[in-house]
């Protein structure tokens, strides 16, 4: 049989690093083309700000390229690298709120309505989406980080608490609270949209490797 138009099996992260660590440079943009999105989101999700958000994922990026000699495969590269985004937008928003310490959550704050209009009325598609961003935006900061990497990110309990350095029982807390904030009759409706949210993909995706590619220095070290 010819399996020449059998799809192409993904490198696995672990030995691109070592690719990369090697002097393939150039591989690291499939790293960052496979965890772009992800990065965005929990970014965005501590930030809420666009392009805090896109300054926080290049860094991220940099900060990873300079340390992938010690990564050592201690944990999955996908988490290693989602905790140097998430440590790097919390220093992001320390500095912003120099005068809030970053463990407020305000946690007894109720969201707001996104939009006054009945979610009956509300067509599906990217106007529902941009309504369950807006609802998601409301949620107080640990349940909403939870929730983009849960519902949003499709990461595993195990996943999320390894990356937030937090326990599985405190992401399943922070999660369903977060489900309970969210205006119930919304995220019935949302269903498999909520998958859709905060996407950076095609332009945008491709921008950040490129930005990213051109400050990369020789090979890490």
């Amino acid at each position: 049989m010819d399996d020449s138009s059998a799809p192409a099996t993904p490198i696995p992260d672990e030995d691109l690093v070592a690719r990369v660590v090697a002097g393939e440079t150039q591989l690291f943009a499939e790293l960052m083309r496979r965890y772009n999105q992800r990065l965005y989101r929990v970014a965005r999700a501590i930030l809420r700000d666009e392009g805090e958000t896109e300054d926080v994922m290049q860094q991220a990026y940099l900060q990873a390229y300079a340390h992938l000699p010690q990564f050592a495969n201690r944990a999955r590269f996908s988490t290693w690298l989602t905790r140097i985004a998430i440590n790097e937008a919390l220093g992001r928003r320390r500095a912003r709120r120099a005068d809030r310490s970053d463990s407020e959550l305000d946690e007894e704050t109720m969201p707001g309505p996104a939009d006054a209009r009945d979610p009956e009325d509300l067509a599906y598609g990217a106007e529902l989406r941009h309504l369950l961003e807006a609802s998601i935006d409301t949620l107080p900061d640990a349940y909403r980080l939870v929730f983009v990497c849960r519902e949003v990110e499709g990461l595993s309990t195990a996943e999320t608490a390894a990356s937030l350095e937090i326990g599985e029982e405190a992401v399943k807390t922070r999660l369903h609270r977060a489900r309970a904030l969210l205006r119930s009759e919304l995220y019935a409706r949302a269903g498999s949209a909520s998958v859709e949210a905060f996407t950076f993909l095609g332009p945008r995706c491709e921008a950040m490797v490129q930005r990213v590619l051109a400050q990369l220095p020789g090979p890490p070290r």
